[in-house]
């Protein structure tokens, strides 16, 4: 269900993706309005489900997860056996920060951060050794060109 946003909404939002950081007040003033107003419109797209959690983003190779692979996997099982232990295998998975269902050849891609191409191995040891798989293709990425969690607005 698409939430009706009017422009002041959309500005409140735009400002929140940028930095969720900011004061009440830095948002009312860069959007135009006193901080009671920017407040109860924040609050209403809580409630409605327009804004989530709020978290920090991380610098992975601060961290040292040096090593982002995309993993494509193929599968022959279609059971609801099969896809609830494999959904709930890649939950538990700190490594994966993405799971996607796709439609086409591939059945499922996977984002995966990791320290190194033996951290991966060692990722994908133990999804194996977990869920019967019928390929899996790993794919380096040698350059992040874009990531953003801003979304067009």
């Amino acid at each position: 269900m698409t939430v009706r946003l009017d422009d002041m909404d959309r500005k409140i939002l735009a400002e929140l993706q940028e930095d969720a950081g900011q004061s009440l007040d830095e948002i009312a003033r860069k959007v135009g309005s006193s901080k009671t107003p920017v407040w109860n419109r924040i609050r209403k797209m809580r409630d409605a489900g327009v804004i989530g959690r709020q978290t920090f983003i991380l610098d992975p190779e601060s961290l040292g997860l040096d090593a982002c692979f995309f993993v494509l996997i193929r599968t022959s099982e279609h059971d609801t056996v099969w896809q609830q232990k494999f959904l709930a295998t890649l939950r538990a998975r700190p490594e994966v920060l993405e799971a996607h269902r796709l439609a086409g050849e591939i059945d499922y891609i996977l984002k995966v951060r990791v320290a190194n191409a033996r951290a991966y191995d060692t990722f994908y040891q133990a999804l194996i050794s977990e869920v019967r798989i019928f390929n899996v293709t790993a794919l380096l990425s040698m350059e992040e060109i874009k990531s953003t969690t801003l979304l067009p607005l």
